[in-house]
């Protein structure tokens, strides 16, 4: 039976249709709020699990500053990077709930880490109460450009004649990626060293650099940019369909390998007990953004796939999330 990490019902848009999907919920917006209709009144901060300039920071900063203007207070943007987002996410976790603070998360990373039991994890994945999901970006596998590594064949048969001797850079210990890494690995028999890394910009860094690593597995968004400026080549995408953004690319389904279907799905939450009419405002301001045509040009331009839920929508893909990650855990004992 297929095993994919992201929700089932869900993997579709990892083929980067490139369309904003979902509804929106019934909430007017401010006009709804029955605390009021002056919320927000102030800055809202978001906190970012990850360093700056990776495709997560990027897409959220694009989505603040749009935020902005429909709310018409500032969005304070503070990245909180570390152990794989666990800081970041913590650092959610405990703010107050009084619709001040909000963050962005990235399935299935930010449930994989409590659900694990062993990543010293100091939150649970019910103290985030879900605004709207923004993206699903795609994960893909990308070598050196004079890599003698030029298919997923290759890179298969090659951790085979070398096992452990081909180390591949992942966003975090239990990501999308790492679970990319070990999809493949079951499927294939092969086995590849992982080496983890807070977030795509270190990951990406350590790649470039030459000397740490053979294999850089990251999104769509991360690779995008490095193939068009030559600094290496995506030898395959971990979706179901292939691409628009990356027509010539192979998924790793024709190569075989149809388990291997992973990504990143990133939306925002507020901490638990924030209340739901504080929710609806933002989910509601985010799905105005997510309908402007130039704003999804925008994200497209970036690499990234717009895909809007409002808050139900979301928690419930949250759910399944949930659901499916439980039954990928096994996987982990291989690492």
């Amino acid at each position: 039976m297929k095993r994919n990490i992201i929700a089932v019902g869900a993997v579709a848009a990892l083929a980067l249709s490139g369309c904003a999907g979902g509804g929106k919920s019934g909430s007017t917006g401010a006009g709804s709020n029955s605390e009021g209709s002056d919320y927000p009144s102030e800055a809202i901060t978001m906190l970012i699990a990850f360093d700056a300039g990776g495709s997560t920071d990027v897409g959220a900063r694009l989505l603040a500053t749009a935020l902005e203007d429909e709310l018409g207070v500032p969005i304070t943007i503070e990245n909180r990077p570390g152990a794989g987002g666990q800081i970041g996410y913590t650092a959610i976790a405990n703010a107050e709930p009084d619709g001040q603070t909000m963050g962005v998360t990235t399935l299935p990373g930010v449930v994989v880490a409590p659900l694990a039991g062993d990543t010293g994890a100091e939150y649970a994945v019910e103290d985030f109460e879900q605004i709207a999901l923004q993206v699903i970006d795609a994960g893909g596998m990308m070598v050196a450009p004079d890599s003698p590594i030029n298919s997923v064949e290759d890179l298969v048969a090659a951790a085979k004649e070398n096992p452990g001797g081909v180390r591949a850079a992942t966003t975090g210990i239990v990501t999308g990626d790492h679970f990319g890494m070990l999809l493949l690995e079951e499927a294939a028999g092969s086995d590849l060293q992982a080496v983890h890394f807070s977030g795509s910009a270190p990951a990406t860094t350590a790649f470039l650099g030459g000397n740490n690593v053979e294999v850089l597995i990251a999104n769509v968004s991360d690779l995008t940019t490095l193939a068009e400026n030559g600094s290496g080549k995506i030898i395959g995408l971990m979706s179901e369909e292939p691409s628009p953004l990356l027509p010539d690319v192979p998924t790793f389904a024709e190569a075989g390998y149809d388990e291997v279907v992973t990504g990143s799905a990133r939306g925002y939450v507020f901490p638990a007990g924030t209340s739901e009419d504080k929710v609806e405002r933002i989910s509601t301001a985010i799905g105005n953004i997510m309908e402007d045509p130039e704003f999804q040009q925008e994200m497209k331009d970036l690499g990234l796939a717009p895909e809007y839920k409002n808050a139900d929508e979301y928690s419930q893909f949250w759910d399944e999330t949930v659901e499916t990650t439980r039954e990928l855990l096994p996987l982990l004992e291989r690492d």
